[in-house]
């Protein structure tokens, strides 16, 4: 693969106006995960997505689990093979509205285009709503709830989308389901799934 770039944190170099939590880890990963927002998912202290909330703790013990972290938890961690965004990155306070989710979906947008991952794991109902919208085919036909679509796999267009629920809504059956889709497809050939029909979807 070709080396996109060694930078850990915000390796696009984005520029948000106000405070923001860019995108995080290895920016040639096979497997991108990408959640709502600081408000809701944590990072707006730290900088960093997925930290310094209980969702934040949850996501990363299961990719630790799985080999992509290097610790359970860390305000920095050390990520292999895996990227970490948000649909919304600025950090600004409060909830964000319709028209900042709008605007902002642009950078994920480029983080994608630039990463180019073959998995993508959107956690949260927004963000897979966006992940059926714009890659993916079969919106129409796909429940958009992740509670009801967590951990089955969707064929998306160039992308294998595994929708995440909540996580601090994830029951110990939630968190193994997770575990078990994961492991099943770094045990197989995933790469397989970029750009070809496969038997999911």
């Amino acid at each position: 693969m070709e080396t996109v770039t060694t930078a850990t944190s915000n390796p696009f170099g984005m520029a948000i106006d106000g405070p923001a939590v860019y995108g995080y880890g290895d920016a040639n990963a096979d497997f991108h995960v990408f959640g709502d927002s600081p408000a809701r998912h944590g990072g707006a202290e730290t900088g960093v997505p997925f930290t310094d909330s209980e969702a934040g703790r949850r996501v990363q013990s299961l990719l630790h689990e799985l080999g992509f972290l290097n610790r359970a938890y860390s305000d920095e961690p050390t990520l292999s093979n895996l990227y970490l965004s948000y649909i919304h990155p600025g950090a600004s306070d409060g909830e964000p509205t319709p028209e900042s989710y709008a605007d902002q979906e642009r950078f994920l947008d480029a983080e994608l285009r630039a990463i180019n991952a073959h998995i993508l794991l959107p956690i949260g109902d927004r963000a897979f709503e966006y992940a059926l919208e714009h890659h993916t085919s079969v919106r129409e036909k796909t429940d958009p709830r992740t509670s009801a679509m967590h951990a089955t796999p969707v064929r998306g267009r160039g992308f294998l989308v595994v929708p995440v629920a909540e996580p601090t809504e994830w029951t110990d059956a939630d968190r193994e389901t997770l575990a078990a889709t994961l492991r099943e497809l770094l045990d197989g050939d995933y790469r397989q799934t970029k750009g070809v029909a496969t038997r999911i979807g």
